[in-house]
């Protein structure tokens, strides 16, 4: 079996869990879609009645082929449960998110659930955060130099993301740019790289999310999935 599979077993497993009455947080990424379009099936093939609120324009276009109903949080300022993919999981379960640029929305949609799954394969799994992909920033054009200079201060080097194809810088949703910080070693504290970052004036949000995963549903090769709960202070 591939990596994919083992996507395809956490993606399986949160849907699962999901009962009718539900207002979700509907995740971007690879495998938060394969949960999305097994959802569109429960709907078709149960009847199942759910609502969402979306993490990205990409998320609302899947949500809406499958049959969700989609609102926003003020309609649904809480969330019964939300489900996410991530780039790298340490083992306190804090998260870098945001290779899809969407990691605005989504640490908002986060931090109204009661629940937050994260769903990924094993390769995800660090030691240390930052040790296999970058941090996304989102920033201000204009600060993009500011930022950067603080970024290098924490022990990053900083880029900005640039379009595959398109001449330019990536755009979010936010119309804003994305500055990657690349860890060379990791990130030794990520709650206070986190919170530097946070204060910088012109950073709308970054993809370090600390204490906002309560569960982490882990696919394996051999399709089984494992749960690990968020650590007790």
């Amino acid at each position: 079996m591939t990596a994919q599979h083992a996507k395809a077993a956490a993606a399986h497993a949160v849907c699962s869990e999901i009962e009718s009455g539900m207002t979700l947080g509907l995740g971007t990424g690879s495998t938060a879609a394969i949960a999305i379009e097994a959802l569109g099936v429960r709907i078709q093939q149960e009847g199942l009645q759910i609502r969402g609120v979306a993490t990205s324009f990409a998320a609302e276009r899947l949500a809406r082929a499958a049959g969700i109903t989609l609102v926003d949080l003020e309609v649904a300022p809480r969330l019964d449960l939300a489900f996410d993919g991530a780039d790298e999981v340490d083992p306190s379960l804090n998260l870098i998110k945001g290779r899809g640029a969407a990691q605005t929305r989504e640490k908002i949609v986060a931090n109204a659930a009661d629940r937050f799954i994260v769903l990924i394969d094993e390769s995800k799994q660090v030691a240390r955060l930052g040790q296999q992909m970058p941090v996304p920033v989102e920033v201000v054009p204009m600060a993009v130099g500011p930022v950067s200079n603080l970024l290098r201060s924490c022990g990053a080097e900083p880029n900005l993301r640039m379009g595959a194809k398109k001449d330019g810088p990536v755009v979010t949703d936010q119309g804003l740019w994305i500055i990657d910080a690349t860890f060379e070693s990791g990130i030794e504290d990520a709650d206070t790289v986190a919170q530097k970052i946070t204060h910088e004036p012109g950073v709308l949000e970054h993809g370090l999310f600390i204490g906002l995963a309560t569960e982490v549903l882990v696919g394996k090769l051999d399709g089984t999935v494992s749960r690990q709960l968020r650590p007790v202070p």
